[in-house]
């Protein structure tokens, strides 16, 4: 039985009560203390205090402080007005107990309502966190483009740069090389005309010792007149030499090439060139982020955490567009379409998912578990039992000690076995 405390005292203003309790010898936390707007109660075994209050109170902003074996309550007064007495007066038993069990109703709807808020107040939290989060990848993005931007045109003006500088150089070599010809040429014609000068032949009709100049026509020998209309040849014409390459892609020579493999990674290059072409009206207005698949898979991720499932299969449809030989697209499309209910494409993603992820190795075991769950999950949602058990099996052997897998199967076989014993 309580021991009812009886032992208080009060005192009031017209906007405020504020009571004092004696609770000597024991410990009081605030999870003792009890209040609604005409209800107050202080339970600390094996003490019991409980008022019905004369009128309705803030019990939002009244405090309670707890000290020195004493609790002093503040309680503010929902209307200006004085109390005649703390408690209610002549309430029979049944108004007091209908006071009692309203007042824990009330304090129930408080403490729900507040727990809705909270979760509201948090999901708007994590929604902005998200944008923010978002925006800052965006600025950052575009940070690094701008980087890349400004690097580019870094480079492009070093290498006009470098250009210039070596079309300068070409042109003064080739300057020099004309200069040093015309040295040679002239050096030549000197070295002739000495020659010539040595080797001439006197004339009929002149003395032995050397010609001598007259006036008149024929007053130089036949070599001089030979000399002068000889003339040097012309320097040869330069030609361009045109040597022709094997045509290849790759950087390697053909004789270290491995013909096979280069024409099967050719081939699907092609290949998924051709899926990107193949709606390039409609990606034009696409962001060159939005193109890519890994960044399209991350951002339907992202609304699957948040709960906002068809856009994150509106993504996830994107980048299968884009590339359809990633299997996590499908595998994280088809847990979008578990959460909307649409189990047959659940189980047409989770199947293509399956197709993708061979060879069996141990990297892509996890994957593997939960294409299966996910697909015999899908079958079990359409009443498909053994179907979904055949999936399950076959995730217990790739991942043998995960126990709610286990749990799952064996509550699947029981709902096997009844079905067989109502039939």
């Amino acid at each position: 039985m309580p021991v009812w405390l009886r032992e208080y005292s009060w005192r009031q203003t017209g906007s405020a009560v504020y009571l004092s309790l004696p609770l000597r010898g024991v410990r009081v936390t605030p999870a003792n203390i009890f209040c609604t707007d005409q209800y107050l109660k202080v339970s600390v075994p094996p003490f019991l205090f409980e008022a019905i209050l004369y009128a309705p109170i803030d019990d939002t902003n009244s405090t309670a402080k707890i000290g020195n074996g004493i609790i002093f309550f503040t309680l503010h007064k929902k209307e200006v007005a004085m109390w005649d007495s703390l408690t209610l007066a002549n309430a029979d038993k049944e108004k007091l107990q209908y006071l009692r069990e309203n007042a824990v109703l009330k304090a129930h709807e408080k403490a729900k309502e507040e727990t809705e808020a909270k979760k509201v107040t948090k999901q708007e939290h994590k929604k902005y966190a998200l944008e923010a989060t978002m925006k800052l990848e965006e600025a950052e993005r575009k940070r690094i483009e701008n980087l890349k931007e400004k690097e580019r045109q870094k480079v492009t003006k070093e290498l006009e740069l470098w250009k210039k500088q070596q079309k300068d150089a070409e042109k003064q070599k080739r300057v020099q090389k004309e200069g040093e010809l015309y040295q040679e040429v002239q050096q030549s014609k000197e070295k002739k005309k000495e020659k010539m000068n040595k080797t001439r032949i006197p004339n009929e009709g002149t003395s032995k010792m050397g010609l001598k100049p007259t006036k008149g026509h024929g007053s130089y020998s036949m070599f001089s007149e030979n000399l002068k209309e000889e003339q040097l040849p012309a320097p040869r014409s330069a030609a361009t030499i045109k040597i022709n390459f094997t045509s290849r892609v790759f950087p390697t020579a053909l004789r270290e090439s491995r013909i096979a493999e280069e024409e099967e990674w050719l081939r699907k290059q092609a290949e998924a060139q051709r899926t990107i072409s193949a709606d390039l009206s409609e990606l034009e207005d696409l962001k060159e982020e939005e193109k890519n698949p890994d960044w399209l898979k991350d951002k339907g991720n992202k609304m699957f955490a948040t709960g906002n499932y068809l856009a994150a299969v509106n993504a996830y449809n994107l980048a299968v567009r884009l590339n359809n030989k990633l299997p996590l697209l499908y595998l994280n499309r088809a847990a979008c379409h578990l959460k909307l209910r649409n189990l047959h494409k659940a189980i047409e993603d989770s199947s293509k998912a399956l197709e993708l992820l061979t060879p069996p190795v141990p990297d892509n075991e996890n994957a593997r578990v939960k294409a299966y769950v996910r697909r015999g999950t899908a079958f079990c949602q359409l009443e498909l039992y053994t179907e979904g058990l055949q999936d399950y099996e076959a995730a217990l052997k790739i991942d043998p000690k995960n126990e709610t897998i286990e749990k799952d199967a064996v509550k699947i076989r029981h709902l096997i076995e009844g079905t067989t014993q109502d039939s």
